[in-house]
């Protein structure tokens, strides 16, 4: 049964298709999908000579990344585009032997932590990074050392769904999130954004499926 967990691509998004979908269970993965999200939009803004003010997240799944300087159109598309490759990043590393998932899983902890650290300023934000440390952390310590990679297979693949249903919500007519933002950016429309959104998180399921 494990061996066929860590090979079978389809049988884990068939997995973790139901745990997303499952009440409240899904909810820690929504936090995640989002908080990977708001971290892509803060590293593209760093990486291009800006710097992060504050992250929040909300219990919905929302989130919001507000920075200073940098470049605009980067630090707009980085949130989908980034939240699909943190997905396929920690799918990758799942493939490595069990003592590499489990420091790359403290690694995530580290990083959790230190965004509480240095960007959150609201309760609610930590709350809710401190329930997804928690998760990391209760993953390594519960679980047998080499079921682990199946375990963070599973966080990753349900990333992944999160980032290609994410995009499809900008299609309420409002004109607010990162389409409109590269739409004013750019003059091309957001619907052409929200597909090419789509279209990395399709291409990256399928390429791993492949694999």
């Amino acid at each position: 049964m494990y061996h066929f967990l860590t090979t079978n691509f389809w049988s884990l998004l068939v997995v973790a298709f139901v745990l997303k979908e499952t009440p409240y269970i899904g909810i820690p993965f929504n936090w995640l999908e989002s908080y990977f999200h708001e971290l892509s939009h803060g590293l593209a803004a760093l990486v291009t000579g800006g710097r992060i003010l504050q992250i929040e997240l909300f219990p919905n799944g929302a989130g919001l990344c507000t920075t200073q300087g940098g470049i605009a159109f980067i630090i707009a598309f980085s949130g989908y585009a980034g939240a699909v490759g943190w997905g396929v990043l920690i799918y990758r590393i799942a493939e490595f032997k069990s003592s590499i998932s489990r420091y790359f899983s403290l690694f995530i902890v580290f990083v959790l932590a230190l965004s509480c650290i240095l960007w959150v300023r609201d309760l609610l934000t930590l709350v809710i990074i401190l329930i997804l440390i928690a998760t990391f952390a209760l993953s390594i310590k519960i679980s047998h050392f080499n079921f682990l990679p199946v375990i963070l297979k599973l966080f990753a693949i349900m990333v992944l769904l999160n980032s290609l249903s994410s995009p499809l919500y900008l299609l309420d007519g409002r004109g607010i999130g990162d389409g409109s933002a590269l739409a004013e950016i750019t003059f091309i429309p957001e619907i052409v954004w929200i597909l090419i959104w789509s279209a990395i998180g399709i291409y990256s399921i399928f390429r791993l499926a492949k694999k």
